[in-house]
């Protein structure tokens, strides 16, 4: 497809990396010429230096040909004008980048009606509802939903003497009742798509798919469930920080925010009545001491610096504070995170990565068995998809045992009627069903592509 990126920053950026790892064709729109300079050094595409606001560029950046215009800018309003002119000028869908709190309420759909907007995007929201899913189920390190909710994908990493340690799939599904699947493995750098022959080893991180019910079953059954965390202590007060806070306060957590600015804290003190704001610099370690950091359930860092996050992050970690997590933007600080121990980091631009390249991919195939959800697992280097079955997919009533599917495939999962099932060989795929493929194969558009 050709797809138009305007605003090149760190969001901008990862869409470009991941749009152009799909295959299409993309155009890097950007104001700085500096910017655009080193976007087209790095990435296979072409560059037009100019502001996506205006008609001229939008022309010249020829948007009645653009079968996708997606507004990133660090401008709520610019995003939505440039996505309102791009869409009237011919361009087929738009996505608009919109932060504010104020225009994410009840406005928004509003404001998408009259806009014209296929999508907005918020990653510093879609940031937070990660960090609450995880507050939710510490033991887990991310946490993926399906739709319908009725499937949910877990990583877990295996701490040294682990009782999974060396132990087959095949046994520890026959050992444990609660119906699940571990259908991805990270070893290293290695990562595998195992069957039941597979042993595994601790230090692994595993992917498991089940219902919420039986993940929370499977992980009591291991003795890895750990309490949800109630009393949080949040480092820095940013958006994805005001996000997140709003939907601790609503379930009844204590919620404890660190903030330098003054002026921000102020105006957190009135969107937040229930949580409590210290005007304070975070990185003072006696400061968080002070605020009870070792009495946290969790801590959670998002201060705008990826190197800030990991360091005091650790810090929590040795005060033996039960779940840490860190914000880490950068790809290759988020492998050193990893390296030195944190096992649980949010990337707002790894997010807002997925939901773009899922759209795309469902906008390439609107009219097959097309991705409903899809998700980067083990560091990228494997994804989950969730397909719509139309009626037309030729694998429909074939035993999954007879199926003849690619090398590096798992079905993970079927939702029929909104009811979960952990496939088996017996079972067959119908039309009408959701579908969970788990594949090492980059860019699956569409079910059939996972037959051979």
């Amino acid at each position: 497809m050709k797809i138009t990126v305007a605003g090149c920053g760190k969001i901008g950026a990862a869409i470009l990396k991941s749009l152009v790892a799909e295959g299409h064709d993309v155009l890097a729109l950007d104001k700085s010429a500096a910017v655009i300079t080193d976007i087209t050094n790095v990435y296979d595409v072409m560059g037009l230096v100019g502001n996506g606001a205006d008609c001229e560029t939008l022309e010249e950046a020829q948007i009645a040909e653009t079968d996708l215009f997606i507004a990133v800018t660090g401008s709520d309003e610019t995003n939505m004008l440039a996505c309102f002119l791009a869409r009237r000028m011919g361009a087929k869908h738009t996505i608009a980048r919109i932060r504010n709190p104020e225009y994410n309420d009840n406005s928004l759909g509003f404001m998408r009606q009259q806009l014209d907007l296929s999508m907005s995007i918020n990653p510093e929201q879609l940031a937070a509802q990660e960090l609450y899913n995880i507050l939710k189920l510490p033991s887990a390190v991310k946490i993926e939903k399906f739709s319908h909710r009725s499937f949910e994908m877990i990583e877990l990493v295996l701490k040294q003497n682990s009782i999974l340690d060396g132990m087959k799939l095949i046994d520890m599904r026959a050992k444990y009742k609660a119906k699940f699947l571990i259908c991805v493995v990270q070893r290293g750098e290695d990562v595998f798509i195992p069957d039941g022959n597979f042993v595994l080893k601790s230090g692994d991180k595993i992917g498991v798919t089940a219902s919420p019910a039986e993940i929370q079953k499977l992980l009591g059954e291991l003795g890895l469930l750990q309490k949800q965390a109630r009393d949080v202590m949040i480092l820095g007060g940013s958006r994805t920080a005001f996000y997140l806070a709003k939907l601790l306060c609503a379930t009844g957590n204590s919620v404890t925010i660190i903030e330098q600015d003054a002026k921000l804290c102020e105006d957190l003190c009135s969107m937040l009545p229930k949580a409590v704001i210290i005007h304070g610099d975070g990185t003072h370690q006696e400061l968080l001491m002070e605020e009870g950091l070792r009495t946290a359930d969790a801590f959670v860092s998002l201060t705008g610096m990826d190197e800030e996050n990991i360091l005091i992050s650790i810090f929590a970690a040795m005060q033996n504070v039960p779940k840490v997590i860190a914000k880490v933007t950068r790809d290759e600080l988020e492998t050193m995170a990893a390296k030195l121990g944190l096992d649980t980091v949010v990337s707002p631009r790894g997010i807002i990565s997925d939901v773009i390249v899922r759209y795309a991919r469902a906008l390439e195939n609107s009219r097959g068995s097309h991705v409903e959800t899809m998700y980067h697992l083990m560091d990228g280097k494997a994804e989950a998809l969730e397909f719509n079955v139309s009626a037309d997919f030729r694998g429909t009533g074939t035993p999954l045992k007879t199926l003849q599917l690619k090398k590096g495939i798992l079905i993970a999962g079927i939702t029929r009627s909104r009811t979960a099932i952990i496939p088996s060989g017996d079972d067959v795929i119908s039309a009408g069903d959701k579908v969970i493929v788990i594949t090492q194969e980059q860019g699956l558009s569409d079910l059939s592509d996972i037959l051979k």
